[in-house]
């Protein structure tokens, strides 16, 4: 797909639900270049007021910074009956919050898109809605992907295996899915909630299934595992050694987020993602272990602890990026050492996106 399709959406009104987060501010901010106006719907809860305001771009006194619940029935209604496209991204996104409070995420990712995909449904100006869900709805994939009997799909196993350790899994869109955690568990009812509703009353969605987003200006959450790559930069930076979770051996595709916010405009209009499931990511197996050794170029004197595998948290895979390639007529164009390289930059020069709570733990540690 050309970039002069992306012109379709000069003049247009997109809904951003979660719009004020790390990939909803990118996608705003992605849809202002196009000439689109983005409408942010978020609770601002889920980090201090300066990260939105200051690392975000985001001002919650802003008219088109809709302050509201996803569970809001008359908030969400308002806001779809003004917009011509609708990118769902709001939830508890975090898998370990979703395993601590199931009912949370069940509020949030359940119920909260039944109430969008009931008004996308009532509204009749809506063009498309996006859902945003991720590549955790695979779980560890299946193991007999790799175990075909033909010579060529063996001498591929051994290579995985010599560089990896064990064969990753890879991810089509037509793989079963695995789900292995709560938020997954969420994430892939909602992909099936929305063809059940949306699918009937002809409005056309399309599912985007995310890989691992990373990237400025992600910042992390006490008590989280995801969000790898910001991680272990914030540690490395102030002399933290990096936790490697069951030796680092699990895989990921790491998806920049502004990549992540450029497919998912394209997803808004391209005509052959109508009431298609696409992978987005780059198809590039990286190991947690290759992350930690990234950053620590970045940090010289970079320490490596191995530590146990958290609960709900998948091998993993990478993503078969054929269908979005053909779909979206593009494909990401960060690598990740280019990527991880931008993370340390930016960090540098935003101390602030260090949070007080590991600046004193790390005060704790070398005091």
């Amino acid at each position: 797909m050309h970039d002069t399709r992306l012109k379709e959406l000069t003049g247009q009104t997109v809904l951003v639900t979660g719009g004020a987060g790390l990939i909803g501010s990118r996608i705003a901010a992605c849809l202002r270049r196009t000439g689109a106006r983005p409408i942010l719907l978020c609770t601002l809860d889920a980090y201090p007021e300066g990260t939105y305001r200051d690392l975000f771009g985001v001002d919650p006194t802003d008219p088109d910074v809709i302050v509201g619940n996803i569970q809001n029935p008359d908030v969400v209604r308002k806001a779809v009956a003004e917009s011509d496209y609708v990118i769902h991204a709001a939830a508890l996104a975090d898998v370990a919050a979703c395993t601590r409070t199931p009912m949370e995420a069940i509020h949030t990712n359940i119920t909260g898109t039944q109430v969008l995909l009931d008004a996308v449904a009532a509204c009749e100006r809506t063009r498309r809605l996006v859902f945003v869900s991720s590549a955790s709805v695979y779980g560890n994939g299946n193991p007999e992907d790799w175990a075909r009997p033909c010579e060529e799909y063996r001498t591929v196993r051994r290579l995985l295996e010599a560089v990896y350790g064990r064969v990753p899994a890879q991810f089509h869109e037509h793989t079963q899915l695995r789900p292995m955690s709560v938020y997954a568990n969420t994430k892939a009812w909602g992909e099936t909630q929305t063809a059940l509703t949306l699918g009937p009353v002809g409005t056309s969605y399309t599912v985007v299934r995310y890989f691992s987003v990373y990237g400025e200006p992600q910042v992390i959450k006490e008590n989280s595992h995801s969000w790898v790559v910001a991680w272990f930069a914030t540690r490395a930076a102030l002399g933290l050694p990096l936790h490697l979770n069951g030796g680092g051996h699990q895989i990921r595709d790491l998806v920049h987020v502004d990549d992540i916010a450029t497919a998912t405009v394209r997803a808004l209009i391209a005509p052959r993602a109508h009431n298609e499931t696409i992978n987005i990511g780059t198809g590039t197996p990286t190991s947690i272990r290759t992350v930690a050794e990234l950053v620590a170029e970045q940090y010289p004197h970079t320490r490596f602890v191995e530590t146990p595998m958290p609960p709900g948290d998948p091998l993993g895979g990478y993503a078969t990026t054929h269908r979005m390639e053909a779909v979206l007529g593009w494909r990401p164009t960060i690598t990740v050492e280019e990527g991880v390289a931008r993370y340390a930059a930016w960090l540098a020069k935003a101390p602030q996106a260090i949070p007080a709570w590991l600046r004193a733990e790390s005060a704790a540690t070398t005091g």
